[in-house]
C-alpha cells in the first residue's frame, strides 16, 4: 500500500487511516475532521483520497442512521468537498452510486434538516457535471415535488438555495422543461424571484429563462402565471430596474428574451421594447464585468435576431456598436464570441447598420484579426485565443466570427473592398476547404455575397482564388446547404453581360461541367433550379459564342426539365428557353431539338389562368415567327 500523503502531510501519522475504520465515534469523527480539513481547497489531496479507497467508508458512514448526527453530517461535508474536485474526481464519485445515495437521504421524512443540508450542498455540485445522472431525479414527478416542500418559506435559507440551483440544470430538454411545469415548479420559482436575496433570485431567474428556452407552452403557461397577485411578467419587468443587482438583471432580461422568441411575448410588448432590449444594450457597456458584457450582448443578439424592427433599435441604443467593438478586443472567447455574434444579428437586414458597422475605428481589424485566428492553414489554431480550462479544440468563435462576415458582406456592403484589401478573399477560400461543414458553408456563403454586385476584380479575384477544382469539390459536397451557397456563388460571378463574357471566354468548360455535374445528381429541385439559373444568365449574357447550345448534354437536360414533374425545374427551363430565343437564329436549332415540342406539353399540363401558362404561350408564339421578325 502507498504512503496516504494526505494524512502523512497533516499530521505525519498514518493512525489517523485506522481511525477513520474504528468502530469509536469519537475517534472515528476526529479522524473525518482532520480528512476534512486536508481536503479543502486541494484537489491533490482530493485525488489522494479517492485513490485510496476512502469514499465506501465516507458512504457507509453518511448512510448509517445509527452513528451520531455530527458524524454523518462531516462524512457529508467531505463527500460534497470531494464534489467540488476535478471532473475526473467527479467521475469517481459516480462509480460509488453517490447521487442515489444522496437523494435517498435527502427524500427520507426522518432526515435531520442540518443533515439534509449536507446532502443538498453535495447534490448541488454534482448536478452542475452534464454526466451527473439527472434522470434520478427526474424519474419521479414527486422527487421535484419534494424538493420544492424542502424547499418551503419555512426552511432555512441554504436548503432553499440549494433547491433552486438543483433545478437549474434539469430544465435543459423539452421533457424535462414539462416535468419541471407539472411538478409545479414555476410558482416556486417566482417566489423566490420576489425574494430581497440574489442568491435566491438569480438561479431562480435562470432556471425559468431555461425552461422558456425554445418551449410555447412553458413559455405560456409562465406568461399566466400570478405571485401574489401580481404577474410574472411584471416581476421579471421590475427586475430589470438599474437598482438591481447587475445579475438579477441579466438573468430577468433573458427570461423576456426567451419569453418573446418562444412567441409568448410579441417584439412590440413594451417590456421587450423598452425594458429589456434598453437593459440588455447599458450591461454591453464598458462599466460591467467582462462575462456580464459577453451574455448581454450573446442575449440581445437573441432577441433581435429575427426582427428588423428590434435590429435597428438596438443599434442606436446606449452606443451599442461601440461598446461591442470594444468586447471584440477583449482576450477572452465568449466576449469575443458575444460581440460577434450580435454585430451578426444587427447587420442581418440593414444596410446602414453594417455601413455603421464597418466605419467603426480599427473594427474591421478585429474582425479579419479573428477569421485568421481560424485559418484553417494551421491546425494549432483550432484553441481560439483562450479556451480557459479544457484547451480543446473549439469551433464556435470560429462560426459566429464567419456568420458575423456573412451578414456585413450583404448587399452593396461598404465592407466588401476593405475585406478585399485584407485579404479576405485568401482567407474565405481556405474555410471553404474545412473539415467542419459549418465554416465550409459560411466560407462559401461569405464568397456568395462578396460577389453580389460586385465589380469584375472583385470576381476575378474570387474565381482565381477559389479555383474551378475547389468549386467542383464544393458542387460535391455532403451539405446540401454548401451546394446551394456555392450555386450562388456562381449565379452572382455571372449576373452582368460584360462580366458573364469575361468569366466564360476563360473558364467555360469549367462552369458547364460544374454545372452539368448538379444537373445530373439526385438533388432537390430546389438546388437544380439555382443550376438551371445560371444557365438562363449564361445564355443571356454570353454574346460572342453559344456556350451553352454546344454542350448537348444540358441543352438536353433544359429540354426535359420542360416536362418534369416540378413547377420549379419547369420554371427555371422556360426561363433558358426565353433567354434562348432573344437572340436570332435559334429558333430552328430550339424546333430540332425538341423544345417546342415540350413546350407545348408544358402548355396542357399548365392551369389556363395562370401566368405561367401566359409566359409559356409567348414563347411557343416566338417559334412561328420568322427569323426576319
Amino acid at each position: 500500500m502507498e504512503p496516504f500523503t494526505c494524512f502523512m502531510d497533516v499530521e505525519n501519522s498514518r493512525s489517523y487511516i485506522d481511525e477513520l475504520y474504528s468502530e469509536e465515534n469519537c475517534k472515528c469523527l476526529g479522524a473525518i475532521v482532520h480528512l476534512k480539513n486536508a481536503v479543502i481547497g486541494s484537489n491533490k489531496k482530493k485525488g489522494s483520497i479517492i485513490s485510496q479507497g476512502i469514499v465506501p467508508r465516507l458512504i457507509a458512514l453518511l448512510c448509517n442512521a445509527g452513528k451520531p448526527l455530527q458524524l454523518r453530517i462531516e462524512a457529508g461535508i467531505v463527500l460534497g468537498s470531494l464534489a467540488k474536485g476535478t471532473e475526473s474526481q467527479v467521475h469517481s464519485l459516480m462509480r460509488f452510486n453517490t447521487v442515489e445515495v444522496l437523494i435517498t437521504i435527502i427524500f427520507d421524512p426522518a432526515t435531520d434538516e442540518r443533515l439534509m443540508e449536507t446532502c443538498l450542498g453535495a447534490l448541488q455540485t454534482i448536478v452542475q457535471y452534464p454526466f451527473a445522472p439527472l434522470d434520478l431525479i427526474h424519474s419521479d414527478i414527486n422527487n421535484m415535488k419534494r424538493l420544492i416542500q424542502i424547499a418551503s418559506p419555512g426552511s432555512s435559507f441554504a436548503c432553499q438555495t440549494y433547491v433552486v440551483n438543483v433545478f437549474v440544470p434539469l430544465c435543459h430538454s423539452s421533457h424535462q422543461q414539462k416535468n419541471l411545469c407539472q411538478a409545479d415548479v414555476i410558482p416556486f420559482l417566482a417566489r423566490l424571484m420576489t425574494s430581497d436575496n440574489t442568491a435566491l433570485q438569480v438561479p431562480a431567474l435562470k432556471c425559468l429563462a431555461a425552461m422558456c428556452f425554445t418551449n410555447k407552452s412553458v413559455s405560456n403557461i409562465v406568461h399566466a402565471t400570478y405571485h401574489a397577485d401580481r404577474s410574472i411578467l411584471d416581476i421579471l419587468t421590475v427586475l430589470l430596474s438599474r437598482t438591481r443587482d447587475v445579475q438579477v438583471q441579466l438573468s430577468a432580461s433573458r427570461c423576456l428574451t426567451y419569453l418573446h422568441r418562444a412567441g409568448s411575448l410579441p417584439a412590440e410588448d413594451y417590456r421587450i421594447v423598452y425594458k429589456t432590449l434598453p437593459c440588455l444594450a447599458r450591461l454591453c457597456s464598458d462599466e460591467f464585468e467582462e462575462d456580464t458584457r459577453a451574455t448581454a450582448a450573446e442575449t440581445l443578439a437573441y432577441l433581435a435576431e429575427i426582427d428588423s424592427e428590434l435590429q435597428r433599435l438596438a443599434a442606436i441604443s446606449n452606443h451599442l456598436i461601440a461598446s461591442l467593438a470594444n468586447l471584440v478586443k477583449c482576450p477572452s472567447v465568449l466576449s469575443r464570441q458575444g460581440a460577434f455574434r450580435c454585430f451578426a444579428s444587427l447587420a442581418a437586414n440593414d444596410e446602414e447598420i453594417r455601413k455603421r458597422i464597418i466605419e467603426m475605428d480599427g473594427l474591421m481589424e478585429e474582425v479579419l484579426s479573428g477569421l485568421k485566428d481560424c485559418c484553417p492553414e494551421d491546425h494549432s489554431v483550432w484553441r481560439p485565443l483562450m479556451d480557459l480550462l479544457s484547451g480543446d479544440p473549439s469551433l464556435e468563435l470560429q462560426t459566429v466570427v464567419t456568420s458575423t462576415i456573412c451578414n456585413l458582406l450583404l448587399e452593396f456592403s461598404p465592407a466588401k473592398e476593405p475585406m478585399l484589401e485584407s485579404g479576405a478573399v485568401e482567407m474565405l477560400c481556405e474555410l471553404t476547404k474545412h473539415p467542419d461543414p459549418a465554416l465550409r458553408l459560411n466560407g462559401s456563403w461569405a464568397l456568395m455575397n462578396m460577389a453580389f454586385q460586385a465589380e469584375q476584380h472583385v470576381k476575378t479575384k474570387i474565381i482565381n482564388t477559389l479555383g474551378t477544382d475547389r468549386i467542383f469539390q464544393l458542387l460535391g459536397d455532403r451539405d446540401e446547404r454548401v451546394i446551394m451557397k456555392t450555386l450562388g456563388l456562381l449565379r452572382n460571378l455571372l449576373s452582368n453581360t460584360l462580366h458573364i463574357e469575361t468569366i466564360m471566354s476563360e473558364h467555360s468548360s469549367e462552369v458547364l461541367r460544374a454545372v452539368s455535374l448538379v444537373l445530373d445528381d439526385p438533388h432537390p429541385p430546389e438546388v437544380k433550379e439555382q443550376a438551371i439559373i445560371i444557365i438562363g444568365n449564361i445564355t443571356a449574357g454570353a454574346r460572342d459564342e453559344d456556350y451553352v447550345l454546344q454542350d448537348e448534354k444540358i441543352v438536353k437536360k433544359i429540354r426535359d426539365f420542360l416536362v418534369a414533374n416540378d413547377n420549379k425545374l419547369q420554371m427555371g427551363a422556360v426561363f433558358v428557353v426565353r433567354n434562348l430565343l432573344d437572340k436570332s437564329g435559334r429558333q430552328h436549332i430550339l424546333r430540332q431539338w425538341g423544345f417546342l415540342e415540350n413546350l407545348e406539353q408544358l402548355l396542357h399540363m399548365t392551369p389556363q389562368h395562370s401566368q405561367f401558362y401566359e409566359d409559356i404561350r409567348d414563347e411557343i408564339l416566338r417559334f412561328d415567327y420568322s427569323e426576319d421578325h
